[in-house]
């Protein structure tokens, strides 16, 4: 059996050129991708950034609207039963029965149901008439 003689390539100095610029041109490509993709990681992180600044924003709104609404419904209720007590010290029955009736109407409306509408509550906050007490 006779082998085959396969020709065999010795040193091209053109293929040792073109395999450099091959590499030349996947380094540069590297580099491209590279800098795209840390751009785009950038642009996600700052987008981050104002997306958390945004969410704690309103966050912040709605803690500001409950506590300044619970607030509110203290003092009515602090109002209603000086009422009461007024009504009980000057024996007025019918006083007495319009303001725990009034007791009972704001014990029984539910504050977060406001909430549930959220243009309510950005209504409440974007009203420049509306008092805040701090």
């Amino acid at each position: 059996m006779r082998a085959k003689k396969n020709p065999v390539e010795f040193f091209n100095p053109g293929s040792a050129a073109e395999c450099i610029r091959d590499v030349v041109e996947a380094y540069t490509e590297y580099k491209i991708v590279a800098e795209q993709e840390q751009t785009k990681r950038r642009g996600i992180e700052a987008w981050e950034k104002a997306t958390i600044a945004d969410i704690q924003a309103k966050r912040d709104a709605l803690i500001n609207y409950l506590e300044c609404s619970f607030d509110e419904r203290a003092k009515n209720f602090n109002f209603m039963f000086k009422k009461v007590d007024e009504a009980i010290a000057i024996g007025d029955n019918n006083q007495l029965a319009l303001a725990m009736t009034s007791i009972t109407e704001i014990a029984n409306s539910s504050l977060f149901k406001d909430i549930a509408d959220l243009t309510s509550v950005r209504a409440a906050l974007d009203d420049p008439d509306r008092e805040w007490e701090f």
